[in-house]
Order: C-alpha cells, then structure tokens, then sequence
C-alpha cells in the first residue's frame, strides 16, 4: 500500500475504536478517528490523529465525515468499521425498535460507509475494508438474538463485498473478537435491563444471563479476556499485509468456542449451551 496510508476509523471513543487509532497512529498512518462525539476522542488528537465526528447512525454525518478526509487526503486506504453494541434480551421482549437501532447501527452504518469510500478506492484501484465483528457471527449464545442477528449479517455481507470488489484491487477483511476487556459487559446489562419485563416468562433467562455476562467479564471466565489492542494488532495485520487473511479471530477462548461449534451438530450445541446458561424450567404464562 502507499507509504502516505490513510484510514478512517468509526467508533474511536472506548475500546477497540480508541486502541485502533492509537496502533495504526503510532506505525506511521494517517488517522481519521471518529465518534458520535468529537471531545470524547480529543486526546487521540494528542496522539496524532484527525478527528471528526461521524454517527453511523446519520447520513449526513457519514456523507461529511468521509467527504472531508478524502478533500485533505484524496481516496482512503482503508476503512476500519467498528462502531457498533449489544443489544440483549429475548426475541419476544426486545422491542422492535431496539432491533431496528440494532441493525442500523451494526449493518447499515457498515454498508453506507463502504457505498462513501469505494468509489474512491476502486478510481485508484486499491484499498482495505476491515470490518470488526465478533465470534457471535458464528455461533449464538442465549438472550442475544438482534446482536448474533446483526453480526451473522455483517459476516455474510462482507463475503459478498470481499469477492464484488477484488477486480478493483480492494480487500475485505473480517476481524472476530472473542471476550475482550471493554465496556461492552456493561452495555449487555445495561440493554437486558431495559427489555426485560419484571416477573416476565423470561424471568430465568433473563437471570442466568445476568450471572453468565457477570462471570464472563467480572469472574472466572475473565482470564480468557484480552485487551483491545489485541484486535488492534490484527486489524494492523489485516491492513498491512501483501495478502490479508479474509478472517482473523482474536483470543484463544474465541478460537476454542468456534472450535467446539464446527466440531458438534446443532443439537449437540444446544445440549453445550444448556450445560453453559442452565435456564429454570418455565412456567406456563399468557404474558
């Protein structure tokens, strides 16, 4: 790639987004890292890169972050989108609007922003698209239906747009995070808590994944958690080598659960499941 590389990162403020910026900042590139909120990432300036605001969310903001990097920079070099969260609960009590926001955020924000960016890519015949999902575009744990759901279409869309745009010099890259030491435990509580519905027919769900999401990030379980800057590294990886891996998977509970996935037939998934988030027995309700 050009030794003047340039990259526009979403979702800056915490996280993968900020550990990111600060690599790909620290090796050389120029950094365009974004956030719904500019001062949340004012120190990343500090560190040396642009920023800008950009919501994911909003076509106006998408259209005027990328229009005002490629008027200073010309054509990007690449796209790392992570912005994205976690909606939980069950199906039935996730409201619909909490999928809508959900599928707009993780999805569409992701699409529109390849539409901005690859005309200028393909107009210079190369370019990197790097998209963070999670290894909950595989596999899919209970009470996490819109997020697994957003993530399975993040991972299809991206093998689509991975062989449309290879003609063009492009590359499309997928990133699968396992447990990482984020905030994103506290956006699974925080989401559950909201689409619950007290004393619901959900109730025992809705308690094992409070204890599940508390052990994953708080108890034992934690020890297979790493930092963000380890899905840095591989995002670094996946932009700089001659011929990028079309996935790279991040920790070695990630590589195991996957593993134990392919391994096993859907009902003995489920039967592994169970065994993990041990549900009382409902009881018949009307709701």
């Amino acid at each position: 790639m050009a030794s003047s590389r340039t990259v526009l990162v979403t979702g800056c403020s915490s996280g993968i987004g900020r550990a990111t910026a600060e690599r790909l900042a620290g090796r050389g590139w120029t950094v365009y890292a974004t956030a719904r909120r500019p001062e949340s990432v004012k120190d990343l300036g500090d560190a040396g890169c642009r920023l800008l605001a950009l919501d994911v969310c909003d076509e106006g903001s998408m259209e005027a972050a990328v229009r005002a990097a490629e008027g200073e920079t010309g054509p990007l070099d690449a796209l790392v989108n992570n912005a994205g969260y976690g909606e939980y609960g069950a199906v039935e009590e996730v409201p619909l609007e909490a999928w809508r926001r959900q599928l707009e955020t993780n999805v569409l924000g992701v699409v529109r922003m390849a539409q901005l960016v690859l005309p200028g890519m393909r107009e210079r015949g190369s370019g990197r698209i790097v998209n963070i999902s999670s290894m909950g575009g595989r596999l899919v744990f209970p009470g996490g239906g819109a997020y697994h759901a957003s993530k399975f279409a993040l991972e299809a869309l991206s093998d689509a747009l991975r062989f449309e745009v290879r003609p063009f010099g492009i590359k499309v890259v997928v990133v699968e995070p396992g447990l990482i030491k984020t905030g994103f435990g506290d956006t699974v509580a925080g989401t559950l808590g909201e689409n619950r519905r007290s004393g619901g027919p959900y109730h025992g769900l809705n308690q094992t994944l409070d204890t599940v999401s508390r052990n994953a990030y708080e108890g034992p379980m934690a020890r297979l958690a790493v930092g963000p800057e380890n899905v840095a590294k591989a995002v670094d990886k996946a932009l700089s080598r001659r011929r990028p891996r079309p996935r790279y998977i991040v920790t070695a509970g990630a590589r195991m659960v996957l593993g134990t996935k392919t391994v096993l037939s859907d009902r003995g998934f489920d039967g592994f499941l169970r065994a993990q988030f041990k549900v009382p027995k409902a009881k018949a309700s009307s709701g």
